[in-house]
């Protein structure tokens, strides 16, 4: 779903979050800023903050930093907010009449406070409809993310990032949730949209695996020199200063990279992403978008 020509977006700044639904999500949950610079062909991002949510609000909590984090998306302006999380479940796992505002409701009221059960329910309905048990989204495919919206790896990001973080800015005035809300853009103060990090460097033709080090420690040579070669890809495209390089190197699980990505990938898919074709597409509109 890319154009040959590209508009120039309409942000002063650009927002990565490497999202996490885990139960201490405010520490692996990062959010990098990023603001425009320069003109024409020269025009790239330029990181200028870079923290954990954590860090940002005090608090590791999942609900506390997800309720900071909405209240940071719902205080921005011209901005837009790339989120590394499932926005939708496949429609072969939906009822047929089932919009995606109406799933975003059904997720607020699911029974359990987790999303383990939600991805049993998934799993159960796309055997009882005749399907694979786990069913990619159209954009999923297209995007060759390496699962699907609620494999158990990414269950949790899919389900806290509907209920706690897209469920109440949907209800955020001047604010637009891409692509279901595209009726809301002219006049948005705030857009957000979901993006795929591993999509992005693939598409970059950067490596994408084996520079995260979820055990901790000190940071392994060859995952060190992975992220260089990343950063170094990403040089065309964003300016990191030395200081975010060091905290970068410092963070061993790479949530500090991977928000700088969402960032990369969301802001260069904005510009490229044919938006007519996008809100026109039958399952885009029900099932999500990635903007990588």
């Amino acid at each position: 779903m890319r154009r040959k020509s590209a508009a120039r977006p309409r942000f002063r700044t650009v927002y990565g979050v490497d999202f996490s639904g885990a139960r201490l999500a405010g520490r692996t949950t990062w959010v990098a800023a990023c603001e425009w610079t320069g003109r024409g062909r020269s025009r790239r991002l330029r990181l200028i903050a870079l923290d954990s949510v954590e860090t940002l609000c005090g608090r590791a909590e999942r609900e506390p930093a997800l309720r900071h984090l909405v209240q940071e998306i719902a205080g921005s302006r011209d901005a837009l907010w790339a989120i590394g999380a499932p926005f939708g479940l496949p429609i072969e796992v939906l009822d047929d009449d089932m919009t995606w505002s109406a799933l975003l409701r059904f997720v607020r009221g699911w029974h359990a406070d987790d999303g383990y059960d939600l991805g049993l329910w998934a799993l159960a309905r796309a055997r009882a409809r005749g399907h694979a048990p786990h069913v990619y989204r159209a954009t999923d495919l297209a995007a060759r993310t390496p699962f699907d919206a609620y494999h158990y790896r990414i269950i949790y990001q899919t389900f806290h990032g509907m209920r706690d973080v897209l469920w109440p800015l949907s209800r955020v005035r001047e604010t637009a949730i891409m692509p279901f809300q595209y009726r809301r853009l002219s006049g948005a103060r705030r857009v957000i949209v979901e993006t795929c990090q591993s999509s992005t460097l693939k598409r970059l033709a950067l490596p994408h695996q084996n520079y995260k080090q979820p055990e901790g420690g000190v940071l392994a040579p060859h995952r060190r020199r992975t992220r260089q070669r990343i950063l170094t890809g990403l040089a065309p495209f964003v300016d990191v200063g030395d200081a975010h390089r060091r905290r970068i190197a410092r963070d061993p699980g790479g949530d500090a990279l991977d928000a700088v990505i969402a960032a990369v990938g969301a802001a260069t898919s904005w510009e490229a992403t044919d938006h007519g074709a996008v809100a026109r597409h039958h399952r885009y509109r029900r099932e999500g978008f990635q903007y990588w």
